[in-house]
């Protein structure tokens, strides 16, 4: 069983270690689906774009920058983004933005004090984007959870695009001055 770090496992996809990609996949598969399940909406299509996120992942090892961020941020940007093309594809209407905000986040690997951690982020996050007006924070769910673009946020809630974009940007102003850390957090690792 590998106990190495995740960009050990990484480096030994990047090489095609059969031992290594198997420890990969199953450190990340969990976080992974539950992320494309959360955006899809579907299990099928969520099975899909993890599968696809993995492949991705061993073609592009080689390119990975720990400089830029965690493996496990980097993965998931990936699956993120696959599966934001999945909806678009499909050309799905998208899900009330109150619903996406009581999926809740999926589970992971992480241990109890990440997992603390974690939860009071989340915490903090529903709290502030609940209390951004109606208008504002369904424009920044479309935005950030459906990757839409600011033009298709004008078409879907009938708004010229300066407002859409208004909004988008108030929100983000708001949940940064929210969210704020008072202080530095030493990293749980």
């Amino acid at each position: 069983m590998w106990a190495a770090s995740d960009e050990a496992l990484l480096a030994g996809l990047a090489t095609g270690d059969a031992d290594a990609i198997a420890a990969f996949v199953r450190r990340f598969q969990r976080r992974v689906f539950g992320l494309a399940l959360v955006i899809v909406g579907d299990q099928g299509a969520a099975e899909d774009v993890a599968q696809e996120a993995f492949a991705r992942a061993w073609r592009h090892a080689a390119a990975y920058d720990a400089r830029r961020g965690p493996v496990a941020a980097w993965l998931l940007a990936i699956t993120r983004n696959l599966a934001i093309d999945a909806i678009r594809l499909r050309r799905a209407e998208p899900k009330d933005p109150d619903d996406i905000l009581a999926l809740g986040i999926p589970e992971t690997e992480a241990g109890p004090d990440e997992r603390a951690i974690v939860g009071e982020d989340v915490a903090r996050l529903r709290r502030a984007i609940s209390t951004l007006p109606e208008d504002q924070r369904r424009a920044l769910i479309l935005a950030a959870y459906y990757g839409r673009t600011a033009r298709e946020i004008s078409e879907s809630e009938h708004v010229p695009l300066g407002t859409a974009k208004t909004r988008i940007r108030a929100a983000m102003m708001k949940l940064r001055s929210a969210l704020e850390v008072l202080g530095d957090r030493s990293d749980p690792r």
